[in-house]
């Protein structure tokens, strides 16, 4: 049987959930025959959040138990307020975040986006957690993973040293780490 992946976009367009086909594609050639990938369409609901947290959840809630979930950028953040914010009656098997956001600010559209102050606490730290940001990232400053390791100091952060936004749309070092779990 296949272990499940899940794999939530960045942004709100089609146009991003096209960009991030070739995460997709790059994960699925290096995790090989032995993982199935599911890559869902987020489409911008016009909410303030973009019906983000309700997709995902909509989407755990149908994948199998110990289903690995992936997450690019808004998608990454997004997860994680989904996860921090809303019980889950699925066994996860791991959670991978990719260039992730650190929402601040006080605009209203921000506000939409931002994790509550004791999202860390709501965590179950018994899953394996991993953030991966390139330090050349042009979109999501490689600054903002250092608020995820003080609110989250026992998951795992891989900071690689060049591939910008997109990774350059490579994610061995994602596979292997989802390999050896």
């Amino acid at each position: 049987m296949q272990k499940q992946i899940t794999f939530f976009h960045g942004g709100g367009s089609l146009e991003d959930y096209m960009a991030d086909e070739k995460l997709v594609a790059s994960l699925k050639k290096e995790l090989g025959t032995g993982y199935s990938v599911h890559y869902p369409f987020l489409p911008n609901d016009g909410s303030p959040d973009l019906g983000r947290r309700e997709q995902i959840g909509r989407e755990i809630s149908a994948g199998e138990d110990g289903v690995n979930l992936v997450a690019h950028s808004l998608g990454a953040s997004m997860l994680l307020a989904c996860l921090s914010e809303t019980e889950n009656a699925k066994k996860i098997g791991g959670i991978f975040l990719l260039a992730t956001p650190f929402w601040q600010g006080e605009e209203d559209w921000v506000n939409a986006f931002k994790l509550k102050p004791d999202f860390a606490r709501n965590i179950n730290q018994n899953i394996p957690l991993y953030f991966y940001h390139c330090v050349d990232d042009e979109e999501v400053p490689f600054s903002q993973m250092r608020n995820y390791k003080e609110q989250l100091p026992w998951a795992t952060f891989r900071e690689l040293p060049r591939g910008g936004h997109q990774f350059d749309n490579d994610l061995t070092i994602l596979a292997s780490d989802i390999k050896s779990m």
